[in-house]
């Protein structure tokens, strides 16, 4: 199957690009090091719950579960419709500061975020 994202994404720690659009941070945690300047948006409520987040600990072992689980806390997060809206109206780049994208959090709420929109 082919996917096209819809929404950008990028490590914190890469450098900004005016093709980005606007930068949404969406971590519970600030990152080390990053300068309030460098975001536009931080969404922490959208993040994984510390109680989950803590639970998976980036373990790829508990990388189906946790999906399951981030999805489950997505559906009753009113944060996500407000990034809906500014989807729907400007580009924008999910930004995170893990360093695998493809167990991460970032990468769940984007699927999340593409199939309502699709």
């Amino acid at each position: 199957m082919l996917h096209i994202a819809l929404i950008n994404h990028k490590s914190v720690y890469e450098e900004k690009d005016k093709r980005d659009g606007r930068w949404v941070l969406v971590e519970r945690l600030w990152p080390r090091g990053i300068k309030k300047e460098k975001i536009d948006i931080w969404m922490k409520e959208i993040a994984p719950s510390n109680e989950l987040r803590k639970w998976y600990s980036h373990d790829v072992e508990k990388w189906e579960e946790f999906r399951l689980k981030y999805r489950e806390e997505l559906k009753g997060n009113k944060k996500v419709k407000d990034l809906l809206e500014i989807v729907k109206k400007e580009k924008i780049t999910i930004v995170y500061a893990t360093k695998d994208y493809e167990h991460s959090g970032a990468r769940v709420l984007i699927e999340y975020l593409e199939s309502l929109i699709l």
